[in-house]
């Protein structure tokens, strides 16, 4: 027995980081989580101390910032309801029944995932603004002397919500759907439960953790949110749009008191979301899927037809709005339905002209280069949280899920308050108004992609490879390299991919802290569209569309060729 475990201790031990590498790799993780993420946010609180931020902030109870306070929350609550009646009925219709175009709605469900979010809101304003296509066509098919809606103000930021954040809530209930025991619904239905019963009383209570989670991910994602309030509510009032009125009137000291507010709250959720999963995980039930259910009769498959058209058009009209205007002639589009003129020039502009070209060229250099410190820091941040002893492994692991929890207004602004004088951190240098400072908001936004990704795929991984590569002799370098990398590869590649294309389509911090020398393919697509140069704007964002969906699709066979290979 002593013998046995003497020998399990010193095979675990080898599976695991030394000491000495452990802190090795511990004080510059920890140096740039305390220096770059923790300090900047105490600077910000310390900002909002100063003088009478607080009482001039939130001094009465009609101030604009307790306003633009339960705004948020009330948008962020309707945002989960709408999002979750969306994404949960979607998940159940797939998993449930099969009905025509089922499999091109379950291909499309993901879609609004392809759209970064100001390519996404712009998409919504083209198409139901007060200008936009559909309130127009429906003017004219009817012969209204007026349009007969337009989104605008808070409807309309709503509703961008609902389509951007409906995606959470259905990937969620799929998955947990996918792990529910199929054999509950059958004896459900043999005791004679309706579908609307069963769904209730019996799938409801499965799903709980799911929706629990994706509620909490679409709350916080929408109190952060900023592209929507600008371009459809700009005058009206939003955490968000709060600092960023502040930061522009130079006002810091109360931008940082509403920053300081904001990432409070999205902090107890975050929490709240850490805690959630296992919860979920005691409560997953096991079995075999239940086949879905072909619809026959009918006036039902007519129906089901109408509602899969309805929500295709839902999910690909902004999409093909943004395509059919990238390719209209500049001032073709006034008061008609549709442009009245196409032309290739914007794409030949994107490739050809400098001036066009130089966005493209700054977003992919920055994009590359925070990618590749979220890189080297969440492989290097995912060793010390599951290969090391370290006591303070859980404190690391809460510490990287922290840009999760500070809207990118916040970083913005927190990096703005910091390295706006030299320092240490910056290498003596003033790093607001310089070209690195967004590959540097950009890295610290992203941290937690790679560095989930990452630790998802090491707590899985089999630590009997490592322990049969050292008997064999190998070092731990050695070991590293060609045992355990090629096995976390796909999941390192996944996070990475995330990591780059979101940057790409960066514009919450962008806005706050470019400069013309270094300003993205975001921030173009703003200065386009308020020139009203439309087709250029959308020719820049199906441009990022391209650019996320070739990565989206690099993703899943790097995913698929790497399932193959651990199978081997």
């Amino acid at each position: 027995m002593a013998s046995a475990l003497l020998s399990f201790t010193y095979q675990k031990n080898k599976s695991m980081l030394s000491r000495k590498t452990s802190y090795l790799l511990l004080f510059p993780v920890f140096v740039i989580l305390i220096g770059y993420v923790v300090w900047p946010f105490l600077r910000t609180i310390e900002t909002g101390l100063q003088g009478d931020a607080w009482h001039a902030v939130f001094k009465s109870e009609d101030s604009p910032n307790i306003r633009a306070l339960l705004q948020s929350v009330v948008l962020g609550l309707l945002s989960v309801v709408g999002a979750g009646v969306l994404g949960t009925g979607l998940a159940w219709l797939f998993y449930r029944f099969d009905f025509p175009l089922r499999r091109l709605l379950q291909a499309m469900a993901a879609l609004p995932l392809a759209l970064p979010p100001l390519v996404g809101v712009m998409a919504f304003l083209y198409l139901y603004g007060p200008s936009g296509m559909l309130p127009r066509s429906l003017q004219v098919l009817f012969g209204w002397e007026e349009v007969p809606f337009s989104f605008e103000g808070f409807p309309a930021v709503w509703l961008v919500h609902v389509y951007t954040q409906f995606v959470y809530f259905y990937l969620f209930v799929s998955a947990a759907l996918r792990n529910m025991d199929g054999s509950l619904l059958e004896a459900a239905s043999d005791l004679g439960a309706g579908e609307g019963r069963m769904f209730f009383k019996v799938v409801l209570p499965i799903l709980r953790p799911a929706l629990v989670g994706a509620g909490l991910l679409v709350f916080m994602v929408s109190m952060a949110s900023f592209t929507a309030p600008l371009l459809f509510d700009g005058s009206g009032r939003y955490l968000t749009l709060q600092i960023f009125n502040y930061k522009t009137n130079g006002e810091r000291e109360l931008a940082a008191v509403v920053s300081t507010a904001l990432t409070l709250i999205c902090l107890v959720l975050l929490v709240v979301a850490e805690w959630k999963p296992e919860i979920a995980s005691r409560q997953r039930a096991k079995g075999t899927a239940s086949p879905t259910r072909p619809i026959t009769q009918p006036w039902k498959r007519g129906l089901a037809l109408g509602v899969a058209l309805l929500i295709l058009l839902f999910l690909g009209l902004p999409v093909l709005t943004i395509v059919l205007l990238s390719f209209a002639v500049e001032g073709s589009w006034t008061t008609q339905i549709l442009p009245s003129a196409y032309t290739f020039s914007h794409y030949r502009m994107l490739f050809n002209d400098p001036s066009f070209a130089e966005p493209i060229r700054n977003s992919l250099q920055m994009a590359a280069l925070a990618t590749l410190g979220n890189l080297i820091f969440g492989i290097t941040a995912s060793l010390l949280i599951v290969k090391s002893r370290l006591p303070g492994r859980t404190l690391l692991r809460v510490m990287t899920a922290l840009p999760f929890a500070i809207p990118g207004t916040v970083i913005a602004l927190n990096l703005i308050l910091s390295f706006s004088t030299p320092s240490a951190l910056s290498f003596g240098q003033i790093l607001v108004g310089s070209y690195a400072i967004l590959p540097l908001a950009y890295f610290i936004r992203h941290i937690p992609l790679v560095v989930r990704a990452t630790t998802a795929a090491l707590e899985n991984y089999d630590d009997q490879l490592t322990e049969a590569a050292y008997d064999l002799g190998a070092s731990t370098w050695r070991t590293f390299r060609t045992v355990m990398f090629p096995i976390l590869l796909p999941a390192i590649v996944a996070g990475t991919l995330l990591s780059f294309v979101t940057a790409l389509g960066e514009f919450v911090s962008s806005i706050m802290l470019y400069i013309i020398d270094n300003r993205p393919i975001s921030v173009e697509i703003l200065a386009q569209l308020r020139q009203y140069n439309f087709g250029g704007a959308a020719a820049y964002s199906v441009l990022l569309m391209v650019l996320i969906g070739a990565s989206t699709l690099a993703t899943q066979w790097i995913g698929r060729v790497g399932s193959k290979k651990s199978n081997i």
